[in-house]
This record gives C-alpha cells, sequence and structure tokens, in this order.
C-alpha cells in the first residue's frame, strides 16, 4: 500500500473528531475484534494508559521523555496532531515513516476487509490500531497511549497497563461526556483496571468521590496529588534577557525530590510533572530501573509543541492550543507569571473556537488581557465558530477591540502589522488553530 492509498483509507472512516458520536457508536466490540485479529499486538506492550481533561498529552510526553532518557525503546502515542497525521504515533520521539505506516496500514486493511469491518470502524480506531501494530513490530519496551475522548468507550482502553494515570477532571466534550464532574471523572476513571496502580491529578472533590470510588471497586492502588504527592515551582521567565526555565520540586510517599528544570512552561505543566515523577515511582515499585539523572533530563528536554511554545521572538509570539475554560485559566496564569512584557509593550490575540466549547467563559477570562483580539476561523474543521459569532460571545465592553480576520494567514499578517518588536502574540483558542498557525508560522519563518 502507497502512502497516498494508506492516507485515503484512513481519512476515508468517520471521524469523531470532527462528528459528534452518538451514544450507540460507543463501543469497544469493534476495537477487540480488530485487535484479535491482527493477534492482539497491544497484549505484548507494557503500556501507561493516561486520560484526562487536560494535561495528558504534557504528562505522556514527559513520561516518554523520561523512560527514553533512562535508554528504553518507547513508543507515544497521542492525539489529534497538529500539522502531520504522523505526529500521533512516535518511537523514541520520531513519528512513523510513510513507508512504514503504508506497510502496516495494508496488514490493517487485509484483516478489515477478512473481518468483514471495512463499514464498521472509525477513523481513531484505525489509528489505535496503527499505533499498537508500530509498537509491537519496533519492539518498544513502554508504549504511554494517551486515551483520545473520556477513557470509558475509547479505543485504547483495550490495553491492561502497567499504570493508569487521570490528569485533571474538569467540563470539556460535555455532550459526549456529561455535564457534571462526577459523569465525566465516570469516563475518564474507565482506563483503571482491576489490580493494577493509578494515579490521579484530579483536585475537584465531585471528581475525586467517584475516582476513589471506582479505583476502590476494582482493587487499583490509588495515589492521589495533594495526598500522596505534592509539588512545588519556580515560574519560568521568558524574554528578560536569557530565558528562565520552569522549575519544580516534587514530594511523594518516597521522599522530596530535589529541584528539577522543566521544558514546558507553566504551573499547570508542574502538576503534570508531578504527576510524571509519581508515575516514575510507581515503575520503580514495579521493577523499572529509571535514575534520577533520566528524570532530571527527560523533563528539562520535554517538548511538547503549542503548548505555550514560544515560535517567534520581537515581537516574543507564543502559541497555546487552550480550548476549554481550565485550560485558558492555566494560559493566562502562565502568561501574567512568564511573559512580563516589556517598558510599553502591548499585547495581541489570534483567536478562534470551535462550537461545542465554552467560548463566552473563554473570551471572559481572555478579553481583558489584550490590547487588540483578531478572530479568525480555522479551515481544517468544519467545527469553526465564524468571527462574527465570536465577537457578539465578549464581553460588550471589550467589542470595540476585535478585528475580524477571514483566516489564519489574514490574522497571522495583522497582528504583525500591529505588534512592534517589543509586544507580545499569543495564539489560542483551538488545537485546530495551532496547528494551522504552527504550519504558517513555520512556512514564513522558513
Amino acid at each position: 500500500m502507497t502512502y497516498e492509498q494508506a492516507m485515503q483509507f484512513w481519512f476515508g472512516r468517520v471521524n469523531y473528531e470532527v462528528k459528534t458520536p452518538r451514544p450507540s457508536d460507543l463501543s469497544l466490540d469493534r476495537m477487540r475484534t480488530l485487535m484479535r485479529l491482527l493477534g492482539d499486538p497491544h497484549e505484548r506492550l507494557r503500556i501507561v494508559h493516561v486520560a484526562g481533561t487536560k494535561g495528558k498529552g504534557s504528562t505522556s510526553a514527559m513520561l516518554a521523555a523520561v523512560l527514553g532518557c533512562a535508554g528504553f525503546r518507547t513508543g507515544l502515542f497521542t492525539s489529534p496532531h497538529l500539522v502531520r497525521v504522523e505526529e500521533r504515533i512516535q518511537v523514541d520521539a520520531q513519528p512513523i515513516g510513510p513507508e512504514e505506516l503504508g506497510r502496516l496500514m495494508a496488514d490493517i486493511r487485509d484483516v478489515v476487509e477478512r473481518g468483514n469491518l471495512n463499514h464498521d470502524l472509525t477513523f481513531f480506531e484505525i489509528a489505535t490500531a496503527l499505533g499498537f501494530l508500530h509498537f509491537s513490530r519496533r519492539r518498544v519496551e513502554f508504549a504511554v497511549m494517551e486515551v483520545g475522548l473520556g477513557g470509558r468507550f475509547d479505543s485504547t482502553n483495550v490495553c491492561r497497563p502497567l499504570l493508569s494515570i487521570i490528569t485533571s477532571i474538569s467540563f470539556d466534550h460535555t455532550r459526549q461526556l456529561g455535564n457534571t464532574l462526577a459523569s465525566i471523572a465516570n469516563e475518564k476513571s474507565g482506563i483503571v483496571k482491576p489490580g493494577r496502580p493509578a494515579l490521579s491529578g484530579a483536585r475537584a472533590s465531585e471528581a475525586l468521590e467517584v475516582i476513589v470510588r471506582i479505583c476502590r471497586e476494582r482493587d487499583a492502588p490509588l495515589r492521589q496529588i495533594d495526598a500522596d504527592f505534592s509539588y512545588r515551582h519556580d515560574p519560568a521567565r521568558i524574554g528578560e534577557g536569557a530565558d528562565v526555565p520552569t522549575r519544580v520540586q516534587a514530594t511523594t510517599w518516597r521522599g522530596v525530590w530535589p529541584w528539577l528544570d522543566l521544558g514546558l512552561i507553566g504551573e499547570h505543566q508542574a502538576a503534570n510533572a508531578a504527576l510524571a515523577i509519581a508515575a516514575v515511582e510507581s515503575l520503580r515499585a514495579q521493577g523499572v530501573s529509571i535514575p534520577m539523572s533520566a528524570v532530571a533530563q527527560g523533563l528539562a528536554s520535554v517538548k511538547w509543541p503549542a503548548r505555550l511554545e514560544i515560535i517567534g521572538r520581537h515581537p516574543l509570539v507564543v502559541l497555546d492550543c487552550a480550548h476549554n475554560v481550565a485550560s485558558v485559566q492555566a494560559l493566562v496564569q502562565a502568561l501574567d507569571t512568564s511573559f512580563p512584557l516589556r517598558p510599553g509593550g502591548r499585547s495581541f490575540l489570534i483567536f478562534a473556537g470551535s462550537r461545542d466549547k465554552d467560548l463566552i467563559g473563554m473570551l471572559r477570562l481572555l478579553a481583558p488581557k489584550f490590547e487588540r483580539i483578531l478572530f479568525t476561523p480555522y479551515t481544517v474543521n468544519p467545527r469553526a465558530v465564524p468571527p462574527s459569532e465570536l465577537v457578539d460571545m465578549m464581553p460588550a465592553e471589550d467589542r470595540e477591540r476585535a478585528i475580524l480576520c477571514t483566516s489564519p494567514a489574514q490574522a497571522w499578517s495583522q497582528a504583525n502589522d500591529l505588534a512592534g518588536a517589543d509586544d507580545l502574540i499569543c495564539v489560542s483558542g483551538s488545537l485546530f488553530l495551532a496547528g494551522e498557525m504552527k504550519a504558517l508560522v513555520g512556512v514564513r519563518h522558513g
């Protein structure tokens, strides 16, 4: 199968990142059947399974970086992608190559046709199968698997991991997961397996009660943030001469860790680092050798695109994919603490959003922070809200500072016309916008 044929086979399927699934669509039966036909490659892997409303991708990236620095061949499965779909499936930080993707997809196509599954499987189920198969064929020693949506019915949930991690619980995807923190926690906790340890970074009492209950019912030993592990952090300082990285100190049930540099910015990333360190402690207890030097090197070197990622200087350009109220709160806090403006400096926001998000709540937090807000649709997904509707969602007193743009390219051009060398441009609101802008800025800046 050529790369082009593989993409056609893959992208021709129902994609619930674009279309909202019905309750009847949520099932693991199709995935289990596909895995059985492929020889159950997931059962040959040592897996860490990561769910959560926010922070699951960053935590997965941190843990994969640490395991790689410890000398393990490590697979990382994440979603969605920013620019290229191959980003979702990596071994030792290298995305799957086009030839390998074509070979593996041909194997998947053969069993799909033999099992008469061709009209049933979704885009994400094929992606998950591709990840499991790639990691198995490459003989990875650990696979860090990020949940796509929810947990209980997510196609990654066919695995039986060494460790399950729930990073946080807040409101997002409420049409699919429910409109209470308890219902969302119930879906996320679906990844907890009987007798296997679990970690939780959730703090809301309504969510914690559900996680504790499910772990108790499944006899899964649970360690929780603020109870069994905690952290202190010093925020990064960007743009004042030499950049100063985030620093984090974790305390776990095993003792106090030294202060460590962290390659990602924001207190929320320090919380994710504490989860990654707690995961190291849990894996060590299962006989996995991970030296302190690997943890320090992995956390310091980790990169996770579009999470307060600096993609330009003079003006300073910050790319972030915050797309719910909780992640916007983390973004605003990080901008305040880690990105001080130079004297006379101004800040500009490029924003796009999806119809199923709390855009009013997001803009209520963001609008007062910026001198001008440039609204644009993203072009890669039909869920984008038109800029004219986004303006109507702003607080009335802030609407006169809005600028309507027809595309990310126009918004980027106008922001650069407005911003001077001492200013800041922030891009946020959607991972789809972040992906388009990263590709656009990468092309423009060469």
